[in-house]
């Protein structure tokens, strides 16, 4: 239940129940001195009814009140340790766990996800759940526990006056379950307005240089600042709406103090109860409201930490993408047979598209912008999964093969280069680990880069910023194509991956990736009709479908697309400014 309700792991709710137990031993525990103060107090007044104290027996209650403050710390450190050291534990795994489950998921699901908000879950979201289940959940569930017990207790001493200690209780519970949904509704809107302001915060750093280009900080700054306040607007709104619910009830659990008074001194002037009686339940009026009061405000912060909950689960229910870790493929033939697929119903991206890639040969993937020709490349490697039809490597398809075991047979060169805050030799390493830096070199070299990396003060060493924030677009394009490069994988898949090289550069990659080649299935997608004019073949996609395939030359003698965009490119060649 507690795994289901928290989304807590098999040990999370192991711990959770020792914290509940636990903060019920330390609540009861503070009773204890009650207990003791009526004994001494009992002691004390017996020569106002005509007996005689024990002054032994109080020197003795004073003794076990020293003890009792020993064994109150013990077990307020036990519960410390099964609460606190706990719940952060539990918060480390659940982020652990999280990682995993992205590890598991398609690649498609970044393309489709805001990253502000996975940011937000493993980060904002756990933090907050960490507070809930170290200050709230154990000790909620304790101080009911130990309430009960002791309303037990009192309905054993005297039922009338227990039931008007306790008559509040249902009244102040419903005012706060009853606003449950209102808390949800702001606090739902609250954790929007953050995700909102988190988003403007992320694009103002990423678009930085082109805010600045276009003169617009001050309107973009005055944009951002709106969305921020709008946060602490929405905070303030949400705390305010809780504490108003929470207030009231813990208002009408006050007003049960001055219905014990009234009731006690009712019965006590007819003779119906006795003034110890009467003293005791004053006494332990005046200490458990204190914790109903904060059952209350537990029990506000369980709710507002659903909208947390709801959110990690609805990460840890994606699918995956599953399938076998046994992969033996016949070769590294590609084969798109009938492919259909689309990213949202009713917009198709790719349509009954069918070609082969064959292994040893250079297939190029051409066409006007939104053809489908990434999407193609990345339905091959299975970052998504195809609607229709079947794409087999090797003759196995994909979609039996688990997204992590066929990857290692495919280096991939994006479109869109990404680097890391590491020094160059470890960049293009991250391609094959365990790589000598000897391999490394021979690859920088195949990429011709080593000639620019020599440049640099510490060669391969050079710690070249945040995604390669000290590069220029080209040095980092061919520093991805030597990651690759060095992975010598069996299949090779070039997105754009010389659309940042000058036209020498561009020339010295071809020359590379041709040296290699051989035995190996290449999928080149380039708008540069140059780049793939020496390609094996041609496969043409126009409006997610095959519009013409071939060779080079007999689509040059029989195509239409492809003549088309070879002019095309002729006449943007002879452009010139006037």
């Amino acid at each position: 239940m507690f795994r289901k309700i928290f989304a807590l792991s098999e040990q999370g709710a192991k711990d959770l129940k020792k914290g509940i137990a636990a903060s019920t031993v330390a609540d009861i525990s503070l009773m204890l001195p009650v207990g003791l103060l009526i004994l001494t107090l009992q002691e004390l007044l017996k020569p106002l009814f005509g007996g005689s104290s024990d002054t032994g027996k109080v020197w003795k209650y004073t003794a076990i009140a020293v003890g009792l403050l020993v064994v109150i710390f013990i077990l307020h450190y036990i519960q410390y340790c099964n609460t606190y050291v706990s719940a952060y534990e539990e918060s480390a795994n659940r982020r652990v766990t999280l990682a995993e489950k992205l590890r598991m998921l398609p690649l498609s699901f970044f393309g489709q996800r805001d990253l502000s908000a996975l940011t937000i879950t493993l980060m904002g979201d756990c933090t907050e759940l960490e507070h809930t289940f170290s200050h709230a959940v154990p000790q909620l569930f304790g101080s009911v526990i130990s309430i009960a017990l002791v309303g037990i207790g009192l309905f054993v001493m005297d039922w009338r006056m227990a039931l008007a200690t306790l008559i509040v209780l249902p009244a102040a519970l419903i005012v706060t379950v009853g606003s449950k949904r209102i808390q949800d509704k702001w606090g739902t809107k609250k954790v929007d307005i953050k995700l909102a302001a988190a988003d403007g915060v992320q694009e103002c750093l990423e678009t930085v240089r082109d805010i600045r280009a276009c003169g617009r900080e001050e309107e973009y700054l005055s944009a951002l600042d709106r969305k921020l306040d709008r946060v602490i607007s929405a905070s303030i709104r949400s705390e305010l709406i809780t504490g108003v619910f929470v207030s009231s009830s813990q208002l009408i659990l006050r007003l049960g103090f001055a219905i014990v008074i009234l009731v006690g001194a009712g019965l006590l002037s007819q003779g119906r109860t006795d003034f110890l009686t009467y003293l005791i339940f004053l006494m332990t009026v005046s200490r458990l409201y204190d914790p109903l009061s904060v059952c209350l405000m537990h029990l506000a912060e369980i709710f507002n930490a659903q909208i947390q909950i709801r959110r990690m689960k609805e990460l840890e229910n994606h699918p995956v993408q599953a399938g076998s870790s046994r992969y033996n493929p016949d070769g590294y033939d590609i084969v798109f047979d009938h492919v259909g697929f689309s990213y949202n119903d009713g917009e198709t991206v790719l349509d009954d598209v069918s070609f082969t890639a064959k292994q040893g040969e250079v297939t190029a993937l051409i066409g006007p912008s939104g053809g489908g020709k990434s999407t193609a490349a990345k339905l091959a490697a299975r970052f998504w999964d195809a609607d229709r039809g079947k794409i087999t490597v090797g003759g196995v398809d994909v979609t039996g093969v688990e997204p992590e075991t066929l990857l290692k047979s495919f280096a991939i060169v994006f479109q869109d280069v990404v680097l890391f805050n590491d020094t160059i030799l470890n960049n293009i390493r991250l391609g094959r680990k365990g790589a000598t830096d000897q391999e490394v070199y021979a690859a920088a070299k195949a990429a011709n880069c080593d000639e620019f990396i020599r440049r640099f003060p510490d060669g391969y060493h050079t710690v070249i910023g945040e995604n390669g924030s000290t590069l220029s677009g080209g040095e980092r394009q061919r520093i991805s194509i030597a990651r690759a490069l060095l992975k010598d994988a069996p299949v090779i898949l070039l997105d754009e991956a010389t659309a940042s090289l000058d036209v020498e550069n561009e020339t010295q990659i071809q020359t590379a990736i041709s040296r290699l080649v051989k035995d190996k299935t290449v999928l080149i997608i380039a708008h540069r009709m140059r780049t793939v004019a020496g390609a094996d073949h041609l496969v043409a996609l126009d409006s997610g479908v095959v519009a013409e395939q071939g060779k080079p030359e007999e689509l040059m003698k029989r195509g239409k697309l492809y003549p088309r965009m070879v002019q095309l490119q002729r006449q943007s060649a002879e452009w010139t400014l006037k």
